[in-house]
């Protein structure tokens, strides 16, 4: 190939350093990573990173494995809240089919926690707005039959002699498990019927506009409808406000179900109460609790 000198660029001037004792700094220098600013998924990936994969001099990998997970209940999770998700996260996934397996027919489940706020899994974590809570109350039920498996799972790999506490797990399951859900059934349908509030800033009960006078019947508060002056209007009646999620919870045996209704200051008292029967489903008695409830709303205001 021949080329023309004509047509040949110059060559580009020789680098001169602007600066003899180094680059220029950077104008923006960001501090070095910890657990607690690492993205979620990343913290995720080391926990995960903790388990063993081969066994030990006296001890077999799942062995170990158990050790690890019971390290991750009882000390790694409490070490800041970015870890308590992480850990949890494993933690909840790893025991949720044994979970599921001991659920008492025809009682339903549904333990995973719901967030308040959706959160990112890829962004930068803060651990100042993490947030622990969540509205499914079954979840502590699941976290509780997780502090207590992961204890007897170890012991178990250490003794032969130890004996598992079946009394500790009926306790769960029996009580405790269906309650909880029943108290989760009663937040969806109660939502969706106008009866109950998740909303931290809906009205709590007995508040709204209007006269508040006392119900004779009841013995609760009731508002009194505004009327007009002019006949040929008609009379407006206040909505009764939903009751706020927070202050309602379930009393539950094998044949009778209440939902107790708490608020700041005052004691917990017996709203509404139904029977059922052992072999009802959950789902239908907290629709019925529902429908009362409204009824009781309509009565109270």
């Amino acid at each position: 190939m021949i080329l023309d000198e004509k047509s040949m660029q110059p060559p580009p001037p020789p680098y001169f350093s602007t600066q003899a004792n180094g680059p220029p700094p950077f104008p923006h220098c960001r501090p070095p990573m910890t657990l607690s600013t690492l993205p979620s998924h990343l913290l995720l990936q080391i926990v995960h990173m903790t388990f063993p994969q081969t066994s030990g001099i006296d001890e077999g990998r799942l062995e170990r494995q158990r050790k690890t997970l019971y390290w991750l209940s009882v000390g790694l999770r409490l070490v800041n809240r970015a870890l308590y998700i992480a850990c949890m996260h494993v933690l909840r996934s790893t025991y949720l089919p044994a979970y599921d397996s001991l659920i008492r027919s025809p009682y339903s489940s549904d333990p995973f926690p719901l967030p308040a706020s959706p959160q990112s899994a890829f962004a930068p974590v803060n651990p100042a707005n993490l947030r622990l809570e969540t509205m499914q109350r079954e979840t502590a039920t699941l976290d509780l039959f997780i502090a207590l498996k992961v204890r007897e799972d170890v012991w178990a790999d250490d003794s032969e002699l130890h004996l598992e506490r079946d009394e500790s797990f009926k306790d769960l399951f029996d009580l405790a498990q269906p309650r909880s859900r029943l108290e989760d059934l009663i937040r969806v349908y109660g939502v969706r019927e106008g009866v109950v509030s998740v909303d931290a800033s809906a009205p709590s009960y007995g508040s709204g506009s209007g006269n508040i006078t006392p119900s004779p019947t009841s013995g609760v508060f009731r508002h009194s409808p505004m009327r007009s002056t002019k006949g040929k209007q008609p009379v407006r009646s206040l909505k009764p406000a939903p009751l706020p999620f927070s202050s309602l919870s379930i009393s539950f045996s094998p044949r009778k179900v209440g939902l107790v209704l708490g608020t700041a200051g005052k004691s917990k008292r017996t709203i509404v109460e139904t029977e059922r029967t052992r072999d009802e489903r959950l789902e239908i008695t907290a629709k019925r609790l529902v429908r009362q409830l409204a009824t009781w709303l309509d009565e109270s205001y």
